[in-house]
């Protein structure tokens, strides 16, 4: 795949290639790249770089210094920001009656969901070991990525491209779920407490929570944490869920919210929820 990509492209080629092999990615962006290069930078896992033992950087006006090359570590960054305020705007105007915290605890844990809808994985440029062991398919990986694509959007044609996007994979179903549970009067990014008082209600003991990983570096962090559930007088027992999230406080909210929907869908159905669901695999 994008592995045998070899290094020191001309910007000819280059363009050649993401016409060619990429077209079907900008398409489902809704742009045209100006400056391919981005995008390829945007798909680019460190792990490639490294095994080529080159390590390019892309500058502040948008150009990586050789064709090719550079990870999309510094673009997952950017990125970051820049779906932060994309998102926040939207619902701002969307929903005058939020506050300034449900406004702002709005969880991108979705984030790799959209990458899988766009086929985002795909294209994804790892070393050959990573792209063996799987890491092509891992949620953290392709949040990260989608990330650094709307970061290569934004500096190739500024905020319209990165808004259109969100309008249709980002906010859509997840905003109008937020204003859901608005209305029902859920705290909105308070889960946790959510979730403690549904385990009282039905005397099932009590959330722990605990960090399994730490991810990213220091300016992009990234905490799995798993929520167990605690029997009165008794060790944590079985996992309910998993989340992630930039903070561990945000994580464990993600948590605490899955493990929320797994035991309301559990109860509906009559049933215990099942270990190992694909909610928690979409968080390893």
């Amino acid at each position: 795949m994008y592995t045998a990509l070899k290094n020191g492209l001309d910007e000819k080629r280059l363009r050649g290639y993401v016409e060619a092999v990429l077209s079907e990615l900008e398409a489902a962006l809704g742009h045209g790249f100006a400056s391919p290069e981005l995008l390829l930078c945007a798909l680019t896992h460190r792990s490639l770089t490294n095994e080529r033992g080159a390590k390019a950087q892309v500058p502040a006006g948008g150009k990586e210094e050789s064709a090719g090359a550079g990870d999309n570590e510094r673009l997952e960054f950017l990125g970051d920001a820049v779906l932060g305020l994309v998102v926040a705007e939207a619902l701002y105007g969307l929903h005058p009656e939020w506050q300034e915290g449900e406004l702002t605890l709005v969880s991108r844990q979705h984030m790799a969901e959209v990458a899988v809808a766009i086929g985002l994985g795909n294209h994804l440029r790892l070393s050959r070991g990573e792209d063996k062991s799987g890491l092509r398919h891992k949620a953290t990986v392709l949040s990260n990525t989608m990330e650094a694509v709307m970061a290569a959007l934004f500096l190739d044609g500024g905020l319209e491209p990165v808004r259109e996007f969100a309008r249709r994979y980002v906010l859509g179903e997840a905003a109008e779920q937020l204003a859901e549970e608005l209305r029902h009067g859920a705290a909105l990014g308070n889960f946790k407490s959510a979730l403690q008082e549904h385990l009282q209600a039905v005397q099932a003991g009590s959330p722990v929570y605990r960090v399994k990983s730490e991810s990213g570096p220091d300016h992009r962090k990234r905490f799995l944490v798993e929520v167990r559930l605690k029997a009165e007088g008794g060790e944590p027992g079985k996992p309910l869920a998993r989340g992630m999230g930039s903070t561990k406080k945000h994580a464990e909210q993600d948590a605490a919210r899955r493990a929320l929907e797994r035991l309301t869908a559990a109860a509906a159905k009559g049933s215990a929820p099942a270990a190992g669901s694909e909610e928690e695999r979409a968080a390893e």
